[in-house]
């Protein structure tokens, strides 16, 4: 017999990750033989420190290391998260009420929408921006109202649009400089001209930071604006990009003791901490000296393979700003193309390189194209290679 089961009306709101999808596709044509190579996903494709996994494998062979953690995390991790936004944005941060553990920045952004936005309530969410901000936010029955962030502003919001709407109803902005997927730089302006809006609206800042210290030479965090930033801020930050930790599920919370008692609030009610062995690893990676060699590291790899990133673009008649950040190239497709999947479909099933297309990100990102930089050098000349030929 049928029966009428039916999934909750909220997944009709939603669909399937792209990359969730599309990889399902990538690994039936390599299945076949094709041997596509992905310059798509921001997943660093490089180890931690050699300190940072010794640490994991030391605690991981201690018999009462396996039990259940605090919610709010150690108190080694907590400390080295502070001491690590004094060290990286020289902003003082309370360990013991100031910073929350994540696993993984994205849960942030989960725990951060139920504990501040009713269902009907309004959030604002950047076009082009992280489809998550979207996705969790429809799945909760939040309203979302997009601001466009177009490349004539260099992908900074448009302050004289925002200033002319009725925001009395909104609860959350989202923001995410350096910005993915453009690589726009954060400046000191805009993160002043952002809580000056939170503050005269009455709503929350949530900036997301995971890739400020990746090609940036001026890390900043958006509490580096006013000393009454965290009045109306919170800041999320992770250890996947900078610390090459993506499968380790390691983010951080920043905020006002009250804002993290909220949030605090809903994290205990979902999840029950992180194994002990990955926190105490994820505090020596943030010690200073390893931190340092993760930085260095970073740094030569990843502009070693924005050289041969720009090629592809210039290959393919994009144009991009060589100023942006971050472990992404984002480029501006050639006119002739109709629509940009005509592009990267032809670059998938043609040349064998799987590149993301920019609509997935906003309207705003339709005529554009995204490289990723985790993928190794010698992985990105040969996709360079086919795309020569196949073009």
């Amino acid at each position: 017999m049928a029966n009428n089961i039916k999934p909750a009306e909220r997944l009709s709101l939603v669909q399937e990750y792209y990359f969730s999808r599309k990889l399902k596709e990538v690994a039936q044509l390599n299945a076949e033989g094709r041997d596509i190579i992905s310059l798509a996903i921001g997943s660093p494709d490089m180890p931690p420190s050699p300190q940072t996994i010794e640490r994991l494998c030391q605690v991981a062979q201690l018999p009462n290391a396996h039990g259940y953690q605090p919610t709010m995390g150690t108190p080694e991790l907590r400390v080295a998260m502070a001491r690590y936004y004094k060290k990286t944005y020289n902003v003082d941060v309370d360990p013991a009420t100031e910073v929350l553990p994540l696993i993984g920045s994205k849960e942030g952004i989960l725990h951060i929408t139920l504990a501040f936005v009713n269902p009907g309530d309004t959030v604002l969410v950047p076009n082009p921006g992280y489809p998550t901000y979207t996705s969790l936010s429809k799945l909760l029955g939040a309203n979302i109202e997009y601001y466009d962030l177009t490349e004539e502003r260099g992908w900074q919001p448009d302050f004289d649009d925002l200033s002319h709407r009725d925001l009395s109803h909104v609860k959350l902005m989202w923001t995410n400089y350096p910005h993915m997927p453009t690589g726009a730089p954060a400046t000191l302006d805009v993160y002043e001209r952002l809580v000056e809006l939170a503050r005269k609206n009455n709503f929350v800042i949530v900036n997301d930071n995971p890739y400020s210290r990746i090609l940036n030479d001026h890390p900043l965090s958006i509490f580096n604006s006013f000393d009454t930033a965290k009045d109306h801020c919170i800041e999320l930050n992770s250890m996947s990009k900078s610390h090459n930790m993506p499968g380790w599920r390691v983010g951080m919370c920043i905020a006002k003791p009250e804002f993290i008692s909220w949030i605090l609030k809903v994290q205990s009610n979902i999840e029950s901490g992180t194994f002990r062995g990955l926190q105490l690893a994820a505090a020596e990676a943030l010690d200073t000296n390893t931190d340092e060699w993760h930085l260095e590291h970073n740094i030569q790899t990843y502009a070693r393979r924005r050289q041969w990133a720009e090629e592809i673009m210039r290959v393919l008649g994009c144009t991009f700003d060589r100023k942006q950040v971050g472990m992404f190239l984002w480029g501006r497709i050639p006119d002739h193309y109709d629509h940009v999947e005509q592009l990267t479909e032809f670059l998938l099933h043609e040349a064998r390189v799987f590149i993301t297309p920019g609509f997935i990100f906003g309207t705003q990102g339709e005529r554009y194209i995204r490289i990723s930089l985790c993928a190794k050098e010698e992985n990105i000349k040969e996709a360079l290679e086919r795309i020569k030929k196949a073009i």
